[in-house]
């Protein structure tokens, strides 16, 4: 009798932790994707425009070049880009598909899906 309580207990309870971790994973992108978008909104107040595109999120950390924004912050605006918590990098377009910049991960599968997380859901 124990053991078929047992079983039915672990039976309502793993599911229940075993989904923790994968809204960790949600919770942290929400994070960085809200601290990536604050330092993007700090660019733009020094220089009037957000990074392009082809200048990326590396825009945050090391001056670009081409072209050269003309009040870019010495020190950049973020110490490091993070990676997603499937450790893979953010993605950034400017303009984006969603508003004028999109800050996004790929989330679990690495694919363009349902289940990205984008500065656009954040809103």
């Amino acid at each position: 009798m124990v053991v078929v309580i047992l079983g039915i207990l672990a039976a309502i309870l793993v599911p229940k932790v075993m989904d923790r971790p994968d809204q960790a994973r949600m919770t942290k992108a929400r994070q960085d994707i809200r601290a990536l978008e604050a330092a993007l909104n700090l660019y733009k107040l020094d220089n009037y425009v957000y990074p392009g595109t082809d200048q990326g999120l590396e825009a945050l950390i090391e001056k670009p070049s081409s072209p050269e924004p003309p009040n870019w912050k010495d020190g950049g605006y973020v110490d490091r880009l993070p990676l997603d918590p499937w450790k893979q990098p953010y993605q950034f377009l400017s303009p984006g598909a969603h508003g004028s910049i999109d800050i996004y991960s790929l989330g679990p599968d690495q694919q363009p899906s349902d289940d990205d997380i984008g500065n656009w859901h954040l809103q």
